[in-house]
């Protein structure tokens, strides 16, 4: 009598089919993620200016002087910290706009990011 051995495990065929399937759920799976990530970088830089924004209108304010650094936003409590940009993923690259008359003190008066891309909406981040 002959016995007859059966073999478990998977043929090559079967493991080439699966890996195929994978892949393709991976390409359809992978652009819709990176948008998303760049998507919430957007809204953080954009919720961190409105912050910023604010921190420097109620410095002027409280002390009728735009700040001279963010450091003094901190310093004083109007910020807990000073943000990173989300875009160049750094809190030096901020750009800092002089207030539009020579007469007003301090050197912040609006704050943009440093970022030389351009936006999902076609924007360059540098005019946010």
């Amino acid at each position: 009598m002959k016995k007859h051995r059966l073999y478990s495990g998977f043929t090559l065929i079967e493991i080439l089919v699966v890996l195929a399937i994978i892949a393709t759920l991976l390409s359809l799976v992978t652009p819709r993620y990176f948008d998303t990530i760049s998507r919430s970088k957007e809204t953080t830089l954009r919720h961190d200016l409105i912050v910023m924004r604010e921190a420097i209108d109620k410095f002027y304010s409280d002390k009728n002087v735009y700040p001279e650094t963010l450091d003094d936003l901190v310093q004083n409590k109007y910020l807990r910290a000073i943000p990173e940009d989300p875009i160049t993923e750094s809190t030096l690259t901020w750009v800092f706009i002089s207030p539009p008359d020579i007469e007003s003190k301090g050197n912040i008066y609006d704050i943009h990011s440093g970022a030389s891309n351009i936006a999902s909406d076609g924007t360059p981040y540098a005019d946010w």
